[in-house]
């Protein structure tokens, strides 16, 4: 490749759901989502942060796991592309878009998985769990996990910039997707298609696969509890990761699959696609408040503080 003779677009075009009918409606209802998001996550990050028996290893990873969600959600910007009519993106910006959105998924991702490790911890080795998971060590994963997240989708971006278009600059995505532009590619793009598939694998398939180890060995050791009310209350702690494992990985796998072994409209898939981005940050926040007592207690204790007293209803 003759890097003097690349030729990088000076914007792409972003088509989103062009063509289906009412999409205003659709982006109107996306801004509610993002509101109760935003609104989700901020109270959840509150709550852990005034609580200082929050102050522990799982409640670090699931206050990351809500500054994740608040960052990684891309309504504000789908909605700024097509309710307001600016689906032109300059390159360099669109190449930000693309890091970000990549970044924010994986740490989403990763962090599903330290919490599966909290728990694989607390129920497989009880008696050594405050000395295996520690605050410490918790900030260490995450702090690591960040790192190589940065590292590598730099990369990934950055390898954008050897790739020649002289075809389109036309992206049937909502947001700058990456194996849309390396398609784009007149000139080799080889190492950009084997840094796609490894991103494929760093985003779901290893922390998915890790998370069903986890859980196996899990449900091993649950097998081995003689009380089964202790089972229970064992079990208990596990639901509301797995309910966030499950909003989070079963529909973004069907859509990945469907789309193998079904021939989607590109709008369907699209629609199905940003829906799997935006529903689990909004939901998050609600499953670890609902499902979790230690959360609800924080809750209730934060009521019936004095400074919170003067909002209460007489």
């Amino acid at each position: 490749c003759n890097f003097k003779n690349i030729s990088i677009p000076s914007y792409f075009y972003i088509t989103g759901l062009s063509g289906m009918l009412h999409m205003r409606y659709y982006y109107i209802c996306l801004f509610f989502v993002y509101f109760i998001s935003l609104l989700g996550n901020s109270c959840l990050m509150f709550v852990i942060i005034m609580d200082r028996n929050l102050h522990t290893p799982k409640y670090i990873s699931v206050f990351n796991l809500s500054l994740t969600d608040i960052c990684e959600t891309l309504i504000p910007k789908i909605i700024d592309m097509f309710l307001f009519d600016h689906q032109d993106i300059s390159s360099e910006p669109c190449l930000t878009n693309m890091f970000f959105v990549y970044h924010f998924m994986n740490l989403q991702s990763l962090t599903l998985l330290a919490l599966a490790y909290d728990r694989l911890v607390a129920i497989c080795f009880p008696l050594r769990y405050h000395a295996i998971v520690t605050k410490p060590a918790m900030f260490l994963i995450i702090g690591v996990v960040r790192i190589v997240s940065v590292t590598f989708f730099s990369v990934l971006v950055g390898l954008v910039n050897r790739i020649s278009f002289c075809r389109s600059n036309v992206l049937n995505s909502y947001f700058c997707d990456h194996a849309l532009i390396y398609r784009l590619a007149c000139n080799d793009n080889s190492i950009n298609i084997l840094i796609g598939k490894i991103s494929f694998g760093l985003l779901i398939c290893t922390p998915l696969i890790l998370i069903i180890i986890t859980y196996f060995c899990i449900f091993l050791a649950l097998l081995k509890i003689a009380h089964g009310a202790d089972r229970i209350k064992a079990i208990k702690t596990c639901t509301s990761h797995l309910i966030l494992v499950t909003i989070g990985y079963l529909p973004l796998i069907s859509n990945n699959i469907a789309s193998i072994t079904t021939p989607f409209h590109p709008n369907t898939r699209l629609l199905n696609n940003s829906l799997t981005q935006t529903i689990p940050p909004m939901l998050n926040p609600i499953i670890y408040t609902l499902k979790t007592e230690e959360v609800m207690q924080s809750i209730k204790e934060l009521y019936k503080r004095p400074v919170f007293s003067i909002y209460k209803p007489t």
